[in-house]
């Protein structure tokens, strides 16, 4: 019983092709045409694969493979297929095909199983529209709430609920919503999205804890006036301040030490014009780390820090917590079965921590959770030139296989 990597090869050029951004990588963000052409394709893939299609109550689609017990609950497998803004082919969506190509090879070898298995597949895992990550996830769990979905917008200003609303979805948190218990267990196969597992030639890793994630949206108004009348002294220039705080967050992390890091990665200016004196900036803050407590100091001090600034200069500063997160260890027995696994297919297997944030965090709440890394070339990620080696991610998916067939006996 052997993946066939050729039919996987197609599978992500074909969803690569689904991008605002052809030639400058791969911009697939949630709730947009893009969005619509690949859950189009997916689930046409789905059902060549003889899988029962289905959507959730927030649009998150599935393809079903009945075990000879259907009431059981099923081992579920997948990822996104959402990107950041000129991503690549890989993130997300290896996993996803792999799970399909599961499905294929279990067809074609006429493998029975007791426990049902279900592919999903999450479009809003990257949060790069609406800043709300991994919506789809946490609406599974739970986690979601309808305020949210009138309160996130987009940079356009249009709520995250109205977005949905014309791609067809009528969102329903109940019917979204499943209990603890009622999946037996959730893979994930990923792009590690970093240079470990290549620097040390692994072939596979297996993800003991991943990071907890903390976001903040923090907005500085000041005053606009001309650049080139209006003196020094007399300035409120929102931007200048929120240089400091910018500067200041990375020197947290950098005094935190261990495995802390904290990001300042998006920021909008307001006019945004060369000679006026900028009156609005709004900008996110990304903190994470395995401990929840170091998350929370770091936080403190950012607060602490935003306090310093208002206090020296004339600016409003607001503070707005956007996604919390706490690190999450992966299932302990699974794990175990994992290494088995690949120790039994001869797999070179790293045991890791992952930075990034991904769906089996959230899922880690209502079933036992595990993510299989395989190496991304030079680390790189969220890029343009994101690859992983096929052969890589041959191993992985074979992993996987072997994986599934156990859990479902």
């Amino acid at each position: 019983m052997k993946i066939n990597m050729e039919r996987v090869k197609r599978d992500i050029n074909n969803l690569a092709s689904f991008s605002s951004t052809p030639g400058r990588g791969v911009t697939r963000l949630a709730f947009s045409k893009e969005d619509i052409q690949a859950k189009g394709y997916l689930m046409a893939q789905m059902e060549a694969a003889g899988l029962k299609v289905y959507q959730d109550g927030y649009g998150s689609l599935f393809g079903r493979r009945e075990g000879t017990e259907p009431g059981l609950p099923p081992v579920m497998i997948g990822s996104h297929y959402d990107t950041g803004i000129g991503g690549g082919p890989f993130d997300g969506v290896a996993g996803i095909v792999a799970g399909i190509e599961i499905a294929r090879t279990l067809n074609e070898n006429g493998v029975e199983h007791r426990y049902p298995i279900e592919i999903a597949a999450f479009n809003d895992e990257e949060g790069a529209r609406f800043g709300n990550a991994m919506s789809n996830t946490r609406a599974m769990a739970g986690f979601l709430t309808q305020e949210e979905l009138d309160r996130t917008k987009d940079m356009n200003g249009k709520p995250l609920r109205e977005a949905m609303e014309e791609c067809g979805i009528k969102v329903d948190l109940d019917k979204a919503r499943r209990e603890k218990g009622s999946v037996k267990s959730f893979l994930e196969l990923h792009i590690e999205q970093g240079p470990v597992l290549e620097s040390a030639g692994m072939d596979v890793g297996i993800v003991e804890t991943i990071v907890g994630l903390d976001r903040y949206e923090v907005k500085f108004r000041g005053l606009s006036g001309h650049a080139g009348t209006t003196p020094m002294a007399g300035r409120k220039d929102a931007l200048v301040s929120a240089a400091k705080f910018i500067v200041a967050v990375n020197e947290i992390a950098r005094e935190t030490g261990k495995d802390a890091v904290a990001t300042v990665g998006e920021m909008s200016i307001y006019p945004n014009a060369s000679n006026v004196i900028p009156e609005l900036v709004k900008l996110s803050v990304d903190i994470r780390a395995t401990d929840s407590q170091v998350i929370n100091t770091m936080s403190e001090k950012v607060q602490t820090e935003l306090e310093k600034i208002g206090y020296a200069d004339p600016v409003e500063i607001e503070f707005k917590r956007g996604v919390y997160l706490p690190p999450v260890e992966m299932d302990r027995d699974n794990g175990d079965l994992l290494k088995k696994r690949a120790e039994e297919m001869g797999l070179k297997y790293h045991v890791m921590n992952s930075g990034a944030a991904h769906d089996a965090m959230v899922l880690a709440a209502i079933a036992p959770s595990n993510i299989i890394f395989v190496p991304s070339v030079r680390g790189l990620s969220h890029d343009p030139e994101e690859w992983t080696e096929y052969e890589d991610l041959g191993n992985g998916a074979e992993l996987m296989l072997q994986t599934v067939v156990e859990l479902t006996k």
